[in-house]
């Protein structure tokens, strides 16, 4: 599994990804913010290709937001390094290959599988 540390890295990992065509598979999955997974969608379509993942770093909450989004904007920043991306795995659709970004969020009684387009024009570069 490729382990992304650096935007650039994860830049060059988006920009390599432009699928054109619309895909069955996970069209529905294709918003340009974070969405809930729906559970009609079959996870199984997507295959886990990396991560942004550090466990050496210390677990953070803070996140990136110097223009007034907030985390379910549709042009909230992919930031390395804040909340949620220290948490997010990389998948690609098994058929089209786009890739996504994807976490849980874990509440009392449930689990919340998140998941965002790796869309290259929302990376802050560090």
């Amino acid at each position: 599994m490729l382990k992304i540390s650096t935007s650039s890295k994860l830049l060059e990992l988006a920009l390599a990804n432009r699928p054109d065509s619309e895909c069955e598979t996970c069209n529905a999955l294709i918003h340009p913010g974070w969405e809930s997974v729906s559970g009609s969608f079959d996870l199984k379509r997507l295959k886990l290709v990396g991560t942004l993942r550090n466990e050496e770093s210390p677990e953070t909450w803070d996140e990136y937001h110097p223009n007034g989004t907030h985390s379910w904007s549709d042009n909230a920043p992919i930031a390395i390094g804040y909340h949620p991306y220290t948490r997010c795995n990389i998948y690609e659709c098994i058929d089209c290959s786009r890739k996504y970004l994807r976490y849980g969020e874990y509440g009392g009684y449930y689990v919340d599988e998140r998941i965002r387009p790796l869309n290259p024009e929302f990376i802050i570069k560090s």
